[in-house]
Protein backbone atom coordinates (compact mmCIF):
# COMPACT_ATOMS: atom_id res chain seq x y z
CA UNK A 1 0.00 0.00 0.00
CA UNK A 2 1.26 3.11 -1.11
CA UNK A 3 1.01 6.58 0.51
CA UNK A 4 -0.19 9.55 -0.37
CA UNK A 5 -0.41 13.74 0.03
CA UNK A 6 -2.35 15.72 -2.01
CA UNK A 7 -0.75 19.71 -1.84
CA UNK A 8 -4.15 21.72 -3.18
CA UNK A 9 -7.46 20.65 -2.45
CA UNK A 10 -8.63 22.03 -5.81
CA UNK A 11 -11.46 21.43 -8.05
CA UNK A 12 -9.27 19.49 -10.22
CA UNK A 13 -7.93 17.39 -7.19
CA UNK A 14 -10.88 16.30 -6.41
CA UNK A 15 -12.06 14.73 -9.54
CA UNK A 16 -8.82 13.88 -11.02
CA UNK A 17 -7.10 12.36 -8.51
CA UNK A 18 -8.46 12.08 -4.79
CA UNK A 19 -12.27 10.36 -6.14
CA UNK A 20 -10.16 7.75 -8.22
CA UNK A 21 -7.31 6.96 -5.53
CA UNK A 22 -10.40 6.95 -3.07
CA UNK A 23 -12.79 4.92 -5.31
CA UNK A 24 -10.86 3.06 -7.66
CA UNK A 25 -7.54 2.55 -6.43
CA UNK A 26 -7.98 2.58 -2.65
CA UNK A 27 -6.65 -1.50 -2.86
CA UNK A 28 -2.96 0.16 -4.01
CA UNK A 29 -2.68 2.95 -2.71
CA UNK A 30 -3.76 5.56 0.85
CA UNK A 31 -4.18 9.26 1.05
CA UNK A 32 -2.53 10.30 4.49
CA UNK A 33 -2.26 14.42 4.42
CA UNK A 34 -4.26 17.33 2.41
CA UNK A 35 -2.09 20.07 2.04
CA UNK A 36 -4.14 23.53 1.67
CA UNK A 37 -3.93 27.23 1.98
CA UNK A 38 -7.41 27.28 3.14
CA UNK A 39 -8.92 25.60 5.54
CA UNK A 40 -12.49 25.67 3.96
CA UNK A 41 -10.99 23.33 0.94
CA UNK A 42 -10.34 20.32 3.57
CA UNK A 43 -13.91 20.87 5.24
CA UNK A 44 -15.23 20.25 1.80
CA UNK A 45 -12.88 17.82 1.45
CA UNK A 46 -13.61 15.44 3.74
CA UNK A 47 -17.49 16.28 3.14
CA UNK A 48 -17.04 14.66 -0.68
CA UNK A 49 -15.23 12.02 0.61
CA UNK A 50 -16.10 10.85 3.90
CA UNK A 51 -13.46 8.02 4.07
CA UNK A 52 -10.81 10.67 4.32
CA UNK A 53 -12.53 11.83 7.77
CA UNK A 54 -9.33 11.74 9.73
CA UNK A 55 -6.47 12.47 7.02
CA UNK A 56 -4.51 15.25 8.87
CA UNK A 57 -4.89 18.43 7.44
CA UNK A 58 -1.56 20.73 6.75
CA UNK A 59 -1.14 24.55 6.32
CA UNK A 60 0.41 25.38 2.84
CA UNK A 61 3.97 26.38 5.32
CA UNK A 62 4.17 23.05 7.00
CA UNK A 63 5.07 20.48 4.44
CA UNK A 64 8.52 19.32 6.19
CA UNK A 65 5.85 18.38 9.22
CA UNK A 66 3.54 16.70 6.48
CA UNK A 67 6.40 14.49 5.24
CA UNK A 68 7.46 13.42 8.92
CA UNK A 69 4.09 12.46 10.10
CA UNK A 70 2.04 11.34 6.46
CA UNK A 71 5.21 9.94 5.91
CA UNK A 72 4.28 9.59 1.74
CA UNK A 73 5.54 8.22 -0.87
CA UNK A 74 4.10 10.17 -3.37
CA UNK A 75 3.16 13.57 -3.68
CA UNK A 76 0.72 15.13 -6.06
CA UNK A 77 0.83 18.32 -6.58
CA UNK A 78 -2.17 20.33 -7.67
CA UNK A 79 -2.72 23.54 -6.37
CA UNK A 80 -2.37 27.12 -7.59
CA UNK A 81 0.08 26.97 -10.74
CA UNK A 82 2.46 29.80 -8.92
CA UNK A 83 2.86 27.13 -5.56
CA UNK A 84 3.79 23.89 -7.62
CA UNK A 85 7.40 24.87 -7.68
CA UNK A 86 7.37 24.97 -3.86
CA UNK A 87 6.29 21.72 -3.12
CA UNK A 88 7.72 20.08 -6.30
CA UNK A 89 11.22 21.23 -4.80
CA UNK A 90 10.28 20.14 -1.27
CA UNK A 91 9.50 16.42 -2.30
CA UNK A 92 12.54 16.40 -4.67
CA UNK A 93 14.73 17.58 -1.00
CA UNK A 94 12.79 14.32 0.42
CA UNK A 95 13.49 12.00 -1.99
CA UNK A 96 9.60 11.70 -2.87
CA UNK A 97 8.04 10.74 -6.17
CA UNK A 98 6.01 13.87 -7.50
CA UNK A 99 2.93 13.76 -9.60
CA UNK A 100 2.02 17.27 -10.54
CA UNK A 101 -0.35 19.02 -12.80
CA UNK A 102 0.19 21.11 -16.13
CA UNK A 103 1.84 23.58 -16.11
CA UNK A 104 4.70 21.94 -14.06
CA UNK A 105 5.79 25.21 -12.64
CA UNK A 106 4.97 28.93 -14.24
CA UNK A 107 8.69 30.20 -15.51
CA UNK A 108 11.12 28.26 -17.28
CA UNK A 109 13.63 29.38 -15.06
CA UNK A 110 11.95 27.64 -11.89
CA UNK A 111 11.61 24.52 -14.51
CA UNK A 112 15.08 24.70 -15.06
CA UNK A 113 15.77 24.18 -10.90
CA UNK A 114 13.46 21.21 -11.10
CA UNK A 115 15.37 19.73 -13.53
CA UNK A 116 18.35 20.35 -11.69
CA UNK A 117 16.81 19.28 -8.45
CA UNK A 118 15.33 15.96 -9.96
CA UNK A 119 18.62 15.34 -11.02
CA UNK A 120 20.15 15.09 -7.28
CA UNK A 121 17.03 13.40 -5.82
CA UNK A 122 15.76 10.09 -5.94
CA UNK A 123 12.32 11.11 -6.49
CA UNK A 124 11.14 11.74 -10.28
CA UNK A 125 8.48 14.06 -11.41
CA UNK A 126 5.52 13.00 -13.51
CA UNK A 127 3.48 16.21 -15.04
CA UNK A 128 0.36 15.60 -16.20
CA UNK A 129 -0.23 15.90 -19.97
CA UNK A 130 -3.92 13.85 -20.18
CA UNK A 131 -3.87 15.26 -23.81
CA UNK A 132 -0.91 12.75 -24.80
CA UNK A 133 -3.40 10.00 -23.82
CA UNK A 134 -6.40 10.84 -26.22
CA UNK A 135 -6.89 8.09 -28.81
CA UNK A 136 -6.78 10.72 -31.57
CA UNK A 137 -3.39 11.84 -30.48
CA UNK A 138 -1.87 8.61 -29.81
CA UNK A 139 -2.90 7.50 -33.28
CA UNK A 140 -1.06 10.28 -34.42
CA UNK A 141 2.02 9.57 -32.45
CA UNK A 142 2.26 6.15 -33.63
CA UNK A 143 1.86 7.06 -37.49
CA UNK A 144 4.53 9.17 -37.12
CA UNK A 145 6.84 6.47 -35.53
CA UNK A 146 5.82 4.12 -38.41
CA UNK A 147 7.06 6.30 -41.11
CA UNK A 148 4.22 7.19 -42.77
CA UNK A 149 4.83 10.99 -43.32
CA UNK A 150 8.61 10.64 -42.95
CA UNK A 151 10.80 13.58 -41.62
CA UNK A 152 8.57 16.12 -39.95
CA UNK A 153 9.11 19.31 -41.17
CA UNK A 154 6.20 21.68 -40.07
CA UNK A 155 3.62 21.28 -37.69
CA UNK A 156 0.42 24.07 -38.06
CA UNK A 157 -2.14 23.90 -35.17
CA UNK A 158 -5.05 26.77 -34.49
CA UNK A 159 -6.47 26.05 -31.03
CA UNK A 160 -10.51 27.58 -30.40
CA UNK A 161 -11.42 28.19 -26.92
CA UNK A 162 -15.55 28.93 -26.45
CA UNK A 163 -17.41 32.00 -24.48
CA UNK A 164 -17.88 29.78 -21.88
CA UNK A 165 -14.36 28.05 -21.28
CA UNK A 166 -12.47 31.08 -22.55
CA UNK A 167 -14.61 33.70 -20.06
CA UNK A 168 -13.81 30.68 -16.83
CA UNK A 169 -10.48 31.83 -17.25
CA UNK A 170 -10.46 35.58 -16.77
CA UNK A 171 -13.37 34.96 -13.93
CA UNK A 172 -10.96 33.06 -11.73
CA UNK A 173 -6.51 33.26 -10.36
CA UNK A 174 -5.81 32.60 -14.12
CA UNK A 175 -6.25 35.93 -15.30
CA UNK A 176 -3.02 37.73 -13.56
CA UNK A 177 0.22 35.95 -15.04
CA UNK A 178 1.62 36.17 -11.07
CA UNK A 179 -0.49 33.32 -10.62
CA UNK A 180 -1.12 31.74 -14.21
CA UNK A 181 2.01 32.99 -16.11
CA UNK A 182 -0.70 33.67 -18.17
CA UNK A 183 -3.12 31.14 -20.99
CA UNK A 184 0.29 30.91 -22.93
CA UNK A 185 1.42 29.03 -20.28
CA UNK A 186 -1.30 27.28 -18.19
CA UNK A 187 -3.32 26.24 -21.34
CA UNK A 188 -0.86 26.58 -24.74
CA UNK A 189 1.65 23.89 -22.37
CA UNK A 190 -1.14 21.37 -23.08
CA UNK A 191 -0.88 22.11 -26.86
CA UNK A 192 3.20 22.61 -27.01
CA UNK A 193 3.56 19.29 -25.01
CA UNK A 194 1.91 17.68 -27.82
CA UNK A 195 3.34 18.45 -30.85
CA UNK A 196 7.01 18.53 -28.89
CA UNK A 197 5.81 14.59 -27.81
CA UNK A 198 4.78 13.89 -31.30
CA UNK A 199 7.63 15.75 -33.48
CA UNK A 200 9.85 14.43 -30.78
CA UNK A 201 11.64 17.80 -31.25
CA UNK A 202 13.06 20.88 -28.78
CA UNK A 203 11.64 23.97 -29.78
CA UNK A 204 14.71 26.18 -29.97
CA UNK A 205 13.45 30.19 -30.72
CA UNK A 206 9.87 31.33 -30.82
CA UNK A 207 8.34 34.67 -32.25
CA UNK A 208 4.89 35.56 -31.57
CA UNK A 209 2.28 38.49 -31.59
CA UNK A 210 -0.30 38.43 -29.07
CA UNK A 211 -3.48 40.94 -27.49
CA UNK A 212 -5.88 41.71 -25.09
CA UNK A 213 -9.02 41.62 -27.42
CA UNK A 214 -12.41 40.10 -25.72
CA UNK A 215 -12.07 40.17 -21.84
CA UNK A 216 -10.79 43.76 -19.84
CA UNK A 217 -12.12 47.00 -18.88
CA UNK A 218 -11.87 47.92 -23.38
CA UNK A 219 -13.53 45.31 -24.44
CA UNK A 220 -16.59 45.79 -26.60
CA UNK A 221 -18.68 43.67 -25.16
CA UNK A 222 -18.09 45.32 -21.19
CA UNK A 223 -21.48 46.77 -20.41
CA UNK A 224 -20.47 48.80 -18.29
CA UNK A 225 -16.91 50.28 -18.36
CA UNK A 226 -16.87 53.15 -16.13
CA UNK A 227 -17.06 50.21 -12.75
CA UNK A 228 -14.81 47.43 -11.78
CA UNK A 229 -15.11 44.73 -9.02
CA UNK A 230 -18.06 43.60 -10.33
CA UNK A 231 -19.20 39.54 -9.90
CA UNK A 232 -21.61 37.86 -11.88
CA UNK A 233 -23.59 36.10 -8.89
CA UNK A 234 -23.92 40.04 -7.86
CA UNK A 235 -24.10 41.81 -10.89
CA UNK A 236 -26.11 44.75 -11.68
CA UNK A 237 -25.83 44.69 -15.48
CA UNK A 238 -25.62 41.18 -16.06
CA UNK A 239 -28.76 41.06 -18.35
CA UNK A 240 -26.82 43.18 -20.45
CA UNK A 241 -23.85 40.92 -20.31
CA UNK A 242 -23.40 38.55 -23.75
CA UNK A 243 -21.12 36.09 -22.01
CA UNK A 244 -23.46 36.43 -19.26
CA UNK A 245 -26.64 35.81 -21.60
CA UNK A 246 -24.79 33.08 -23.92
CA UNK A 247 -24.54 30.50 -21.05
CA UNK A 248 -27.57 31.12 -18.84
CA UNK A 249 -30.65 33.04 -20.16
CA UNK A 250 -32.58 34.88 -18.09
CA UNK A 251 -35.55 32.29 -17.72
CA UNK A 252 -33.03 30.03 -16.31
CA UNK A 253 -31.08 32.83 -14.04
CA UNK A 254 -34.45 33.66 -12.78
CA UNK A 255 -35.13 30.03 -11.73
CA UNK A 256 -31.64 29.69 -10.11
CA UNK A 257 -32.43 32.69 -7.61
CA UNK A 258 -35.85 31.60 -6.78
CA UNK A 259 -34.79 28.40 -5.98
CA UNK A 260 -31.83 29.39 -4.21
CA UNK A 261 -29.55 27.00 -6.31
CA UNK A 262 -25.96 27.82 -5.55
CA UNK A 263 -24.92 31.09 -7.82
CA UNK A 264 -21.06 32.35 -7.97
CA UNK A 265 -21.73 34.29 -4.85
CA UNK A 266 -22.79 30.82 -3.21
CA UNK A 267 -19.51 29.11 -4.18
CA UNK A 268 -17.66 31.88 -2.89
CA UNK A 269 -18.79 30.40 0.53
CA UNK A 270 -16.32 27.31 -0.50
CA UNK A 271 -12.95 29.56 -0.37
CA UNK A 272 -11.62 32.26 2.22
CA UNK A 273 -11.27 35.88 0.45
CA UNK A 274 -11.80 34.31 -3.12
CA UNK A 275 -14.35 34.80 -5.59
CA UNK A 276 -14.37 32.28 -8.79
CA UNK A 277 -16.87 35.06 -10.53
CA UNK A 278 -14.93 37.54 -10.79
CA UNK A 279 -16.39 39.89 -13.68
CA UNK A 280 -14.53 39.28 -17.11
CA UNK A 281 -14.19 43.05 -17.64
CA UNK A 282 -11.84 43.92 -14.97
CA UNK A 283 -8.80 46.30 -14.69
CA UNK A 284 -6.62 44.00 -12.76
CA UNK A 285 -6.53 41.43 -16.14
CA UNK A 286 -2.78 41.41 -16.91
CA UNK A 287 -2.47 38.88 -19.67
CA UNK A 288 -3.59 38.27 -23.46
CA UNK A 289 -6.64 36.15 -25.04
CA UNK A 290 -5.38 35.97 -28.61
CA UNK A 291 -1.80 34.76 -29.86
CA UNK A 292 -0.11 33.96 -32.89
CA UNK A 293 3.21 32.73 -32.48
CA UNK A 294 6.41 31.12 -34.81
CA UNK A 295 8.50 27.87 -33.58
CA UNK A 296 11.25 26.81 -35.07
CA UNK A 297 12.90 23.41 -33.90
CA UNK A 298 16.10 22.11 -32.75
CA UNK A 299 16.33 19.49 -35.91
CA UNK A 300 14.62 21.86 -38.40
CA UNK A 301 10.58 21.46 -37.84
CA UNK A 302 8.83 24.51 -37.70
CA UNK A 303 5.03 25.47 -36.34
CA UNK A 304 3.01 27.84 -36.87
CA UNK A 305 0.23 28.45 -33.67
CA UNK A 306 -2.55 30.21 -33.06
CA UNK A 307 -5.10 30.46 -30.22
CA UNK A 308 -7.98 32.49 -29.32
CA UNK A 309 -10.14 32.39 -26.60
CA UNK A 310 -13.62 33.86 -27.12
CA UNK A 311 -14.83 31.60 -29.83
CA UNK A 312 -18.41 30.55 -31.33
CA UNK A 313 -16.82 26.64 -30.90
CA UNK A 314 -14.06 24.74 -29.09
CA UNK A 315 -11.79 22.82 -30.80
CA UNK A 316 -8.70 22.52 -33.51
CA UNK A 317 -7.07 22.31 -36.81
CA UNK A 318 -4.17 20.43 -37.41
CA UNK A 319 -2.30 19.37 -39.89
CA UNK A 320 1.65 17.65 -39.71
CA UNK A 321 3.45 18.05 -42.93
CA UNK A 322 6.89 15.41 -43.90
CA UNK A 323 8.88 14.65 -46.61
CA UNK A 324 6.42 11.45 -47.45
CA UNK A 325 3.10 13.13 -46.59
CA UNK A 326 0.72 14.47 -44.47
CA UNK A 327 -1.81 14.29 -41.53
CA UNK A 328 -4.83 16.26 -40.87
CA UNK A 329 -7.48 16.57 -38.31
CA UNK A 330 -10.08 18.54 -36.91
CA UNK A 331 -11.63 18.63 -33.28
CA UNK A 332 -14.72 19.82 -32.53
CA UNK A 333 -14.78 19.94 -28.44
CA UNK A 334 -17.59 19.47 -25.76
CA UNK A 335 -20.27 18.73 -28.21
CA UNK A 336 -22.81 20.09 -25.59
CA UNK A 337 -21.81 23.10 -26.43
CA UNK A 338 -21.59 23.37 -29.86
CA UNK A 339 -25.39 24.94 -31.16
CA UNK A 340 -24.40 23.36 -35.26
CA UNK A 341 -23.91 20.49 -36.70
CA UNK A 342 -20.48 19.37 -37.09
CA UNK A 343 -18.50 16.76 -38.49
CA UNK A 344 -17.57 13.47 -36.38
CA UNK A 345 -13.32 13.26 -35.81
CA UNK A 346 -11.14 11.37 -38.12
CA UNK A 347 -7.33 11.47 -39.16
CA UNK A 348 -6.58 12.12 -42.71
CA UNK A 349 -3.54 10.64 -44.13
CA UNK A 350 -2.17 12.06 -47.65
CA UNK A 351 1.04 10.08 -49.30
CA UNK A 352 3.01 12.28 -50.74
CA UNK A 353 2.70 10.40 -53.94
CA UNK A 354 -0.76 8.37 -53.82
CA UNK A 355 -4.35 8.08 -52.54
CA UNK A 356 -5.67 10.04 -49.43
CA UNK A 357 -6.21 7.51 -46.64
CA UNK A 358 -9.22 7.87 -44.07
CA UNK A 359 -8.53 6.60 -40.34
CA UNK A 360 -11.47 6.01 -38.08
CA UNK A 361 -10.29 6.01 -34.39
CA UNK A 362 -11.89 4.00 -31.59
CA UNK A 363 -12.94 6.26 -29.35
CA UNK A 364 -12.59 5.78 -25.57
CA UNK A 365 -14.70 6.98 -22.45
CA UNK A 366 -13.52 9.80 -19.99
CA UNK A 367 -12.58 13.42 -19.59
CA UNK A 368 -10.22 14.82 -22.39
CA UNK A 369 -11.66 12.25 -25.30
CA UNK A 370 -10.53 9.32 -22.66
CA UNK A 371 -7.45 9.96 -22.15
CA UNK A 372 -8.27 10.75 -18.69
CA UNK A 373 -8.60 7.14 -17.26
CA UNK A 374 -5.71 5.69 -19.60
CA UNK A 375 -3.38 8.97 -17.71
CA UNK A 376 -4.93 7.61 -14.21
CA UNK A 377 -4.10 4.03 -15.03
CA UNK A 378 -0.31 4.75 -15.77
CA UNK A 379 0.12 6.65 -13.04
CA UNK A 380 -1.35 4.43 -10.69
CA UNK A 381 -1.07 0.73 -12.17
CA UNK A 382 2.48 0.76 -14.01
CA UNK A 383 2.78 1.52 -17.93
CA UNK A 384 0.64 -0.01 -20.28
CA UNK A 385 2.92 -3.20 -21.70
CA UNK A 386 0.57 -3.51 -25.07
CA UNK A 387 1.63 0.75 -26.06
CA UNK A 388 5.69 0.38 -26.84
CA UNK A 389 6.54 4.09 -27.14
CA UNK A 390 6.17 6.56 -24.08
CA UNK A 391 3.59 8.76 -23.43
CA UNK A 392 4.43 9.56 -19.82
CA UNK A 393 6.07 13.44 -19.14
CA UNK A 394 9.09 14.15 -17.22
CA UNK A 395 10.52 17.56 -15.99
CA UNK A 396 12.17 17.82 -19.23
CA UNK A 397 9.01 17.94 -20.85
CA UNK A 398 7.43 20.31 -18.88
CA UNK A 399 10.07 22.15 -18.67
CA UNK A 400 10.15 22.64 -22.48
CA UNK A 401 6.37 23.56 -22.66
CA UNK A 402 6.44 25.86 -20.18
CA UNK A 403 9.53 27.62 -21.61
CA UNK A 404 8.17 27.67 -24.94
CA UNK A 405 4.75 29.44 -23.62
CA UNK A 406 6.87 32.16 -21.56
CA UNK A 407 8.47 32.23 -24.53
CA UNK A 408 5.47 33.38 -26.76
CA UNK A 409 4.57 35.82 -24.20
CA UNK A 410 7.33 37.51 -23.71
CA UNK A 411 7.97 37.56 -27.89
CA UNK A 412 4.94 39.96 -27.47
CA UNK A 413 5.71 41.60 -24.87
CA UNK A 414 9.36 42.65 -25.62
CA UNK A 415 8.53 42.56 -29.75
CA UNK A 416 11.49 40.00 -30.71
CA UNK A 417 12.68 36.23 -31.01
CA UNK A 418 12.89 34.95 -27.87
CA UNK A 419 15.66 31.99 -27.84
CA UNK A 420 14.58 29.26 -25.25
CA UNK A 421 17.53 27.90 -23.75
CA UNK A 422 17.88 31.53 -22.69
CA UNK A 423 15.12 31.50 -20.56
CA UNK A 424 16.38 28.76 -18.28
CA UNK A 425 18.91 30.90 -17.60
CA UNK A 426 16.47 33.84 -17.23
CA UNK A 427 15.96 36.19 -13.44
CA UNK A 428 12.69 35.47 -12.46
CA UNK A 429 10.75 38.64 -13.16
Amino acid sequence: MKRVVICGLSHRAFNMFIKPLTEDFNDRYMITGLLDIDKKRYILCQERFPSLRGVPFFREDEFDRMVKESRPDIVIVAGRDDTHVTYILKALDHDLDVITEKPMVTTAKDAKIVMDKEAKSKGKVTVTFNYRYNPFHRKIKELILEGKIGKVTSVELSWLIDTYHGASYFKRWNRTRQFSGGLSIHKSTHHFDLVNWWIDQKPKQVFAYGALNYYGKRSQWNPLQDEENRYCGTCQVKDQCHYEARWNPRVERSMVEDDHIQSGQEQSELYSNYRPDACIFDEEIDIEDTYVASVVYDQGALLSYSIQFSAPYEGYRLAINGTNGRIETNEFHVPSRIPFQYPEQTISYYPMFGSKETIEVVKQPGGHGGGDPLLLADLFLGKDPLIHYDISAGAEAGAYSIALGEGMWRSVAEKRPIEIEELFQKERV
